[in-house]
């Protein structure tokens, strides 16, 4: 079997950045059969969207270790509508419990056209409107997406990852993966 070098995948709400399952939570061995294959980088069992995945010890150290700072961008749904007051804190950097956060791209966004449904929805309330930011990091602190949106009085509905470094989610369905180009990270 030809394996490749670089799993692109669309991780789904409720499956671990791992293999094995654990608790109410699925494994990546329910979506991955191959053999070898290791997580580069990980993304929370509640949050979705792009996973790498690779079988070369130097290509994981350099997509996951934090010294690269290889830009992971996010799509963010929160509670209430953000305006340039909330977004231009993030651009500086907020203010976290374990000190504060590096400078972050952040934009307004529309809804991501396209964007499958979530298992189990997103909880909504009526009397309160959502917005969707568009966030762009170079750290991976634990929860640090979250942390940051909340810190700035709007907190995280739901979280997907859109794209780290040259690699994204482009036209992969939730659930499915995808063979890519290893080389592309070296450059990033």
């Amino acid at each position: 079997m030809d394996l490749p070098g670089l799993i692109v995948f669309n991780k789904p709400y409720g499956v671990l950045s791992q293999f094995t399952p654990e608790g109410r939570w699925r494994g990546l061995k329910d979506f991955i059969d191959l053999p070898g294959v290791y997580v580069a980088g990980r993304l929370d069992a509640d949050s979705e969207g792009l996973l790498l995945l690779t079988r070369d010890g130097k290509l994981q150290a350099r997509i996951a270790d934090p010294r690269f700072k290889m830009e992971k961008t996010y799509w963010v749904q929160v509670e209430g509508e953000p305006g340039e007051a909330a977004l231009q804190s993030l651009r500086q950097g907020v203010q976290l419990n374990d000190g504060l956060s590096l400078p972050a791209r952040a934009s307004l966004m529309p809804e991501p056209p396209g964007l499958w449904p979530r298992d189990p929805p997103v909880r909504v309330r009526q009397s309160i409107p959502t917005g969707w930011i568009e966030l762009a990091i170079r750290e991976g602190r634990n929860r640090q997406v979250r942390r940051m949106t909340a810190a700035v009085g709007f907190p995280t509905l739901r979280l997907i990852r859109a794209a780290v470094g040259p690699y994204s989610l482009d036209g992969l369905g939730q659930g499915h993966w995808r063979k890519a180009d290893a080389s592309l990270a070296m450059v990033a």
